[in-house]
């Protein structure tokens, strides 16, 4: 993993931990603390390869910066384990 995504982790592992198996959550670049850049790049691999706890569970949102889609907030499920 690239140091950001080590970055965020902790906070991501907090914000998956407080969900029931099942549930639906939001997470957004700001909730990580990452830039747009940084947050498409995780949320591209969660969509492809799931996450630790969860899967995507939905389209994402995306939002344009200079000519280009970038993933803002993403829906996801959490799963039996994290």
């Amino acid at each position: 993993p690239s140091q950001s995504d080590r970055f965020t982790m902790p906070d991501l592992h907090s914000i998956v931990e407080k969900q029931k198996a099942g549930a639906r959550f939001v997470v957004s670049a700001p909730m990580l603390g990452v830039d747009l850049i940084t947050f498409d790049r995780l949320a591209t691999t969660w969509a492809e390869h799931g996450g630790p706890g969860f899967v995507v569970d939905g389209i994402p949102f995306r939002k344009v910066i200079n000519g280009q889609f970038l993933i803002q907030r993403v829906t996801l499920k959490r799963t039996e384990t994290a």
